[in-house]
């Protein structure tokens, strides 16, 4: 349909009142189609209300900042702390093992992490630093949750539940001390190689040497407390370093040294020692 004359310019003037654009003569395609109505954006620029009352699309400087949800922070504990630490070390930014303390270690990370994507360098975990470590890494797994120690004690042995024991269970990697079946305390422990292995059964101590090196490994063995030939329960500065990425010779490894010279001063000799899967 052709627009000419008076009644061309009465359509287009009409056209314009409301809100409506006119195709050229030929529709725009060359085949003489009908005009066809284009909407306008409702709202203008910079967050004001349109001509014609509807309502204003904000810009992004009309958008109101809201703080990031907070995830973790220095202090917290706990399993979710456990997989942050994890995931930093799949990514290369915390190299000791996950403990499920955010310390300040833990915060290094997390800002250096933070500042290498261009987050802000708090430390602290919040919803975006989160979700993009999680998009990185992959969920780890038990053996990467507990890499250096911390795991539960497994049950203990029947054999432990009487007199003085140093109970020691293979499957979770941990010594409880307990007396007439009352746990006093429990620590991560480390054991020997496929081609060295820790022995296992019912022993007892038989000699304690508070600063023991061997002359055999040539290695410092200090609050060693043996119980199966040259294998003890002792502190181990390798353990302490590596977490389970090492072995033992067969000796029982402690990697807290404060805990371990604890038990040192409580255990006498003819105290027994299970050790077991």
């Amino acid at each position: 349909m052709r627009v000419s004359g008076y009644a061309g310019i009465v359509a287009v003037a009409l056209a314009v009142l409301c809100g409506c654009t006119v195709q050229p003569p030929d529709g725009g395609d060359g085949k003489g189609h009908a005009p066809v109505r284009v909407e306008r954006p409702q709202g203008t620029p910079g967050g004001r209300s349109a001509p014609d009352g509807t309502a204003a699309v904000p810009t992004p400087s009309a958008v109101e900042t809201v703080p990031p949800h907070i995830v973790h922070t220095r202090g917290d504990t706990g399993t979710g702390v456990r997989e942050l630490q994890a995931r930093l070390r799949q990514v290369a930014w915390l190299y000791d093992g996950p403990t499920g303390t955010y310390d300040d270690l833990t915060a290094q990370a997390v800002a250096g992490f933070q500042g290498r994507r261009g987050l802000p360098r708090t430390g602290e975990t919040d919803a975006v630093t989160w979700r993009r470590l999680v998009a990185m890494t992959h969920r780890p797994g038990k053996w990467e949750l507990y890499l250096m120690g911390g795991q539960p004690a497994a049950a203990p042995d029947a054999r432990c539940l009487t007199g003085r024991v140093l109970c020691i269970s293979k499957t979770s990697r941990t010594l409880r001390w307990m007396i007439d079946g009352r746990t006093v305390s429990t620590m991560s422990v480390r054991f020997g190689t496929q081609y060295t292995p820790t022995r296992e059964g019912v022993f007892h101590v038989y000699w304690k040497s508070r600063d023991h090196y061997s002359t055999l490994y040539h290695s410092p063995m200090p609050y060693a407390m043996f119980f199966s030939g040259g294998q003890a329960v002792h502190y181990s500065y390798d353990f302490a370093a590596r977490g389970y990425a090492g072995g033992s010779h067969g000796c029982v490894n402690v990697r807290d040294e404060a805990a371990v010279a604890d038990l040192f001063a409580q255990v006498r000799r003819g105290d027994k020692v299970v050790v077991s899967w």
